[in-house]
């Protein structure tokens, strides 16, 4: 068994290059995967190919780790095609978005200070379902439109997005404790 490493991880996992992605398809081949490469299956070798095991296993994983997340895959898929999302430098969004995060942000804080465990769990519904429709217009950016400057700008919306599931997360978290 060898594997490229050179490779993309969608080549890596047999599946086509796209971020609507069959997620039990990528589960299997990373179980198929897993057990072709896992460094016990090679125990009995060199130490040169016990380390080579290593490398695939390390790069399975990765693969699988990059491809298994939304964001993550998005960032990827932007990667591949030679668009730097700007993710740490760029933090330039529209005011619209900038006046949504806001809104968001002082509601769950409201409900956070008030000990509204329903209010946030209303907020943290709402999110999740505004996350679904982002995910659905960068599906369309990246897979259908090639539009990968939108895109860029639609992960770096998900990244607040993201943050602020967390933060309302850690509000229930610590009002439950």
């Amino acid at each position: 068994m060898s594997i490229d490493l050179t490779q993309d991880f969608f080549a890596l996992f047999g599946l086509p290059r796209r971020y609507a992605l069959d997620e039990s398809a990528l589960e299997a081949a990373w179980h198929t995967l897993q057990a072709q490469v896992h460094p016990d299956r090679h125990a009995h070798l060199s130490d040169a190919e016990k380390r080579l095991s290593m490398q695939w296993a390390t790069r399975v994983n990765e693969g699988f780790r990059a491809l298994r997340q939304p964001l993550t895959r998005a960032q990827y898929l932007l990667e591949l095609a030679g668009v730097d999302a700007g993710l740490e430098t760029n933090t330039a969004m529209s005011p619209e978005f900038l006046m949504e995060q806001m809104e968001w942000r002082e509601a769950v804080e409201e409900a956070r200070e008030a000990a509204e465990v329903d209010e946030l769990e209303g907020l943290h519904r709402r999110l999740i379902a505004h996350a679904r429709e982002v995910r659905s217009h960068l599906a369309a950016q990246l897979d259908d439109e090639h539009d990968y400057e939108a895109a860029a700008d639609t992960v770096r919306r998900l990244m607040f997005i993201d943050k602020l599931q967390q933060e309302i997360d850690e509000a229930l978290l610590a009002l439950e404790n």
